[in-house]
């Protein structure tokens, strides 16, 4: 069946803290993954699914997506932004766009989620239980780190939770939702509102129409380094899908304009960015190497996060790290288990060991 035109709002305003220092320079949803920018890969599930008219929801370097990604025409899509002035969460950032919306029913996205869930079946969902609003859940194995959104059997959504150590359900909210547009019209204008803590008890409340799209896919929020470095990875070797990747997927994705040296070893979903050098030897398990990054001969690199323009030295170990952009780890520096290099400093070699020798 033909859905109802549906328009999409990816909320995009937020300033990415727990990734710093890379998003002292670029916001999250704009940083490489699989080589691409993140947004690249939502927009692209967000047009497969048939819905062209977006709306970005912007504040925290807010310029940075228009001068990318322009009216939207070279991806066969109708882009427009909305600038937050002062953040106004979840609710607020979906009421703030209202004057952009075109359809009677507006599908959400939060633009630090990589998700697999096919988009059409959640929009089905919505319209065969006629909701006032339907949110996707996904079904995860710990869900004590996340809002629990427990659903009767018809799948109508019966309480939010906050995170809690004894969970009745493993259905989360997964940060897509579907919204009538008369819904979004009762959210208060001009404030910071929260849909988690607000708006959705207020509707379950009233007794309003609102149902669960449960469906196990894949799912993670990138928010961390950790799991931006494994939703990369899971990227480049296919376990994570994107209609933006096109040919095939394997252990590494080296960028044409990238040089990697005879005997380096690239493997667990790597990526090597444009203008990138790896140098003879070098070991990149699970790491995602922005454009112009430079791992010197020996180096080894493992699940972390090199930014623009850094450098690892020879016989550097750089693992469960993020190397901000321009910074310059020496020769032998040891960084390990959430090491955090900001942009522009530079490790003398030998400069920083988690070892006794040198």
């Amino acid at each position: 069946m033909t859905a109802p035109a549906t328009d999409a709002v990816i909320l995009v305003g937020g300033k990415g803290t727990r990734l710093r220092p890379l998003t002292l320079s670029a916001p999250k949803p704009m940083l490489p993954t699989a080589g691409l920018p993140f947004l690249e890969h939502l927009l692209a599930r967000i047009r497969a699914a048939g819905i062209e008219h977006v709306v970005l929801g912007t504040s925290f370097k807010a310029e940075v997506f228009e001068e990318h990604f322009g009216d939207g025409s070279s991806r066969g899509l109708d882009l427009e932004y909305v600038f937050e002035d002062e953040p106004l969460g979840t609710g607020g950032g979906i009421r703030n766009v209202l004057p952009r919306l075109r359809a009677d029913n507006v599908m959400v996205f939060n633009g630090d989620v990589l998700g697999g869930t096919d988009l059409r079946a959640v929009l089905d969902t919505h319209h065969s239980s006629e909701a006032d609003v339907t949110l996707h859940l996904v079904r995860v194995g710990d869900p004590r780190a996340f809002g629990c959104v427990p659903t009767d059997e018809d799948g109508r959504v019966t309480a939010f939770l906050e995170k809690t150590q004894d969970p009745p359900t493993d259905q989360i909210n997964a940060g897509c939702y579907v919204f009538r547009r008369s819904v979004i019209e009762q959210i208060p204008e001009g404030r910071p509102v929260s849909v988690e803590r607000e708006v959705f008890p207020a509707l379950l409340a009233e007794g309003k129409r609102v149902y669960g799209h449960v469906d196990a896919a894949y799912w993670r929020d990138m928010g961390t380094p950790e799991d931006f470095v494994k939703g990369s990875a899971d990227l480049v070797r296919g376990i994570a899908p994107s209609p933006a990747l096109d040919g095939a997927r394997g252990e590494s994705l080296v960028h044409p304009g990238a040089g990697v040296a005879p005997g380096a070893l690239l493997i667990g979903g790597t990526v090597v960015g444009r203008g990138a050098e790896v140098g003879a030897g070098a070991r990149l398990d699970g790491a995602v190497v922005f454009d112009g990054a430079v791992v010197e001969a020996g180096a080894v690199v493992e699940r972390s996060i090199l930014g623009f323009g850094a450098r690892i030295g020879p016989r550097a170990l750089v693992r469960d790290a993020v190397i901000g952009d321009g910074a310059n780890v020496g020769a032998r520096c040891e960084l390990l288990r959430g090491a955090r290099v900001w942009p522009g400093v530079t490790l003398p070699d030998g400069g920083v060991r988690f070892s006794t020798d040198v």
